[in-house]
């Protein structure tokens, strides 16, 4: 009873908002300070809960929620006249409506939820302040009035209780459940994009496809990024509990399209990671174009250039599509291209392509159109891709060369046309390998005579001329048993055919001539391709190998003629194939209309008009691919080659580096640069 009998105490006014003060003058108005003893229990002494400054006003709540609703159930509440009958509050009411309050001082009743929760906007009823501000006290009509003010599951007084329970259990809320849901689902998804993102950069860093051919529920093998996905969360619980069975079904982190973004991020990630480290160095540009398995025209890029270690460093850009493939089309890539990721043209220094017209020709190709915007970026082919240039371009342009190779890939494609065939290749090969043993014609030891076959010659294919070559010398009486036997043993007239015409062209010195001429030619130029490929090749070592093999071919034309014939001679004497008695006989020269025949020697056609012809076409094919001013500017540099401390140097070279160079070097730094070098040149 005196807990809510007490004597009205003075109002706290630091905690009531004043409505006409202005903060002009303090831009950060003092904390508000809360005193629980300062609250007042009778509801009609109260201050309205939404005077209270916001900062304290969840106190005020939860300190009269503590408190409970002002009960006084052992007051005597005055009567009041009601026509004829004398009523007043009766205490039982609150043991029927457990939000009533009594006001001693109004003898009046209100409601202690609608008090504290009520809002302040509540459609049509937010106006009724009767249980919450002003008080009620018809106590005739009283009990019908409190079930009235409760009314129906969307009335304000239910609101209030929704809002009394939410604040007294503020983790069973549904706001705090929704907020606790999303914040699990959010560690889960980190967790299961995690999983997903170390998938997508083990298979692209070791270069394996993502999709698989079925990769429903049924499917045995899903590919390598589901397969490796669930592999991965079979043994770890954490991300099996954020996989398939507990994720959402639009949130799996499994689709096509969210494995391209993934992709499609990594890669741009890494491009960025090379363009800083590129940064305002100067760099050279490496372009190849191809059309993919989807009939689309696509443009490789890679840049070179040096570290800040020194290290010469090679990386792949990206591949862009261009709708075709002329000069202009590629520029307009490559320019949009260094535009996006903030590369300058002006710190090009080189570029390289293939062979092809559109890319390195002197008017219109794409070399040229960058060396008008930029007269500095030097052009060099790669010395690899030139030289098998040199025997793809012997082989067109001569006629006898390429009647050979023709015969030569039919010869590779009749012997292995079928497992028989090929099974009947080594059988035959094995047994000539072992009566050669017997004979003691050729010795034993490891990694000698091993099971080999013919591999068919391809322009790409680097070095595969001179191996179907060397193989087919080696197997000669093998693959002339195979074509043997599809001509006396075949059923098919076609193929016997072809085989006949085969046995009549090997037999030909002829054609023994030209193998063992091509042979010799490939065997020269075979070593320097394969060193030219070496990853740890200089540009030294490159320009000594090419004049070397110039060299080489030079002597073979000066000297090697009777060395081939008699290696020619003796595999004819050995295999039976019939030759010239006499190489001073006269030959009628095929291939030329009959009135315009020329009757020649043996010795002036196959050394003159074939042997001086190929070494004079090979040598004038690679003095014109490797272009002195190609050779110049390597020469130039290879002076700054720091091996065996630097014995390589020549200051005349540097200068002239300089001179190649005026926009890195003015004329003063030139200039400079002879005075400091006078004593070495």
């Amino acid at each position: 009873m005196d807990k809510f009998l007490t004597k009205r105490p003075r109002i706290n006014e630091s905690s009531i908002k004043d409505d006409n003060a202005t903060t002009s003058s303090s831009p950060k108005q003092a904390r508000v300070e809360f005193d629980p003893n300062n609250l007042l229990a009778d509801p009609g002494l109260r201050m309205p809960i939404e005077k209270y400054d916001a900062n304290i006003k969840d106190e005020v709540r939860r300190s009269y929620v503590a408190k409970g609703p002002c009960q006084p159930r052992t007051h005597n509440f005055p009567k009041k006249k009601y026509g004829n009958q004398y009523r007043c509050f009766n205490p039982s009411w609150f043991d029927s409506f457990p939000w009533l309050e009594y006001s001693v001082e109004k003898d009046s009743a209100f409601c202690l939820w609608c008090y504290l929760f009520k809002p302040t906007t509540y459609g049509l009823q937010s106006g009724r302040d009767v249980f919450s501000k002003l008080g009620y006290n018809n106590w005739k009509n009283a009990i019908s009035t409190f079930r009235d003010h409760e009314g129906n599951v969307t009335s304000i007084h239910n609101f209030a209780a929704d809002k009394l329970e939410l604040f007294k259990n503020p983790r069973q809320s549904v706001t705090q459940k929704i907020s606790q849901h999303s914040s699990e689902m959010e560690v889960a998804y980190r967790v299961r994009l995690t999983a997903v993102l170390d998938i997508v950069r083990f298979l692209l860093r070791q270069g394996l496809a993502f999709r698989g051919h079925d990769e429903s529920s049924s499917s045995k093998n899903k590919g390598n990024f589901l397969e490796l996905l669930y592999w991965y969360g079979a043994r770890v619980d954490k991300i099996a509990k954020t996989l398939k069975a507990n994720a959402p079904g639009n949130n799996q982190m499994t689709a096509p399209k969210i494995q391209k973004d993934l992709v499609h991020s990594c890669a741009e990630k890494v491009r960025s990671l090379i363009i800083e480290d590129i940064g305002d160095r100067i760099f050279s540009l490496m372009v190849d174009e191809a059309r993919d398995i989807s009939v689309k025209e696509q443009m490789a890029i890679v840049l070179r250039y040096v570290d800040s270690r020194g290290q010469v460093i090679e990386r792949f850009l990206c591949v862009e599509h261009v709708t075709n493939t002329s000069s202009h089309t590629l520029k307009e890539a490559i320019d949009n291209l260094f535009a996006k990721y903030g590369l300058s043209l002006s710190r090009l220094r080189g570029q390289g392509y293939d062979g092809a017209s559109n890319m390195r020709g002197e008017f219109n190709g794409l070399k040229s159109l960058i060396l008008k915007d930029n007269p500095y970026a030097r052009y060099v082919h790669c010395f690899a891709h030139q030289l098998q240039l040199v025997v793809v371009g012997l082989a067109k342009k001569m006629s006898i060369i390429n009647d050979f190779f023709s015969y030569l890939i039919k010869i590779v494609n009749l012997v292995g046309a079928s497992c028989k065939r090929k099974d009947a290749l080594r059988q035959s090969q094995h047994e000539n390998i072992v009566t050669r043993i017997e004979k003691g014609v050729i010795s034993t030891g490891r990694g000698c005579n091993q099971e080999t076959s013919l591999a068919r010659p391809g322009d790409t294919r680097w070095g595969s001329h001179y191996y179907t070559i060397l193989r087919l010398q080696m197997m000669w009486p093998a693959v002339m048993d195979v074509v043997g036997n599809v001509h006396d043993d075949g059923t098919n007239p076609d193929q016997q055919g072809v085989a006949l015409g085969l046995i009549d062209r090997m037999e030909r010195f002829e054609f023994v001539f030209i193998l063992f001429l091509m042979k010799k030619v490939l065997g020269i130029t075979n070593g320097l391709s394969q060193a030219l490929q070496e990853k740890n090749q200089n540009i030294v070592n490159a320009l000594d190998m090419v004049e070397g093999v110039k060299f080489k071919l030079q002597a073979l034309r000066d000297d090697g003629w009777d060395e081939l014939l008699a290696n020619v001679s003796k595999f004819c004497v050995e295999n039976d194939i019939e030759m010239p008695n006499n190489m001073e006989e006269r030959l009628l020269v095929r291939g030329r209309p009959r009135r315009e025949k020329q009757a020649t020697t043996y010795l002036h056609y196959y050394r003159v008009e074939v042997f001086y012809s190929v070494l004079d076409m090979i040598m004038q094919d690679m003095n014109s691919r490797f272009s002195e001013s190609t050779i110049e500017l390597l020469s130039c540099i290879s002076c700054l080659d720091p091996k065996q401390s630097f014995s390589r140097f020549d200051a005349v070279k540097l200068v002239r580096i300089a001179e190649l160079y005026p926009e890195d070097f003015s004329e003063l730094d030139r200039m400079a640069l002879v005075d400091q070098l006078e004593m070495y040149i």
